[in-house]
């Protein structure tokens, strides 16, 4: 993986704690002794073997449900981007991904 290839982690129907992490594990490759938790996801992101840019997608419902949650996620990747800026940086698509493709995309406002 270089900045050349983002890598995608694809939150969509994440629905809790649990879920981030495997998806965070399953997406990076993280090593075995990945905890599972919001220590270790940190300390796997700042131990990066080669410089990632991720791009992360369909966060918006896991942050509806689970704002806290989201939150802390946040954080978490702030903090390992300000720790490791040359190895790690991290980009949240604003679109909203859907499962329902008959749903329609929220309109912006003329407010």
């Amino acid at each position: 993986m270089t900045r050349d290839d983002p890598v995608v982690l694809d939150l969509t129907g994440v629905v809790d704690k649990a879920a981030l992490m495997d998806r965070c594990a399953d997406t990076l490759a993280l090593p075995d002794w990945f905890g599972r938790n919001w220590d270790a996801l940190a300390d796997c992101l700042t131990d990066l073997p080669e410089p990632v840019t991720l791009v992360v997608t369909g966060w918006q419902a896991y942050a509806r449900t689970r704002p806290r949650e989201w939150a802390t996620a946040q954080e978490v990747f702030a903090t390992a981007v300000e720790e490791r800026p040359t190895r790690l940086s991290v980009l949240l698509s604003l679109g909203e991904h859907s499962d329902d493709p008959t749903k329609p995309l929220p309109q912006a406002s003329d407010d």
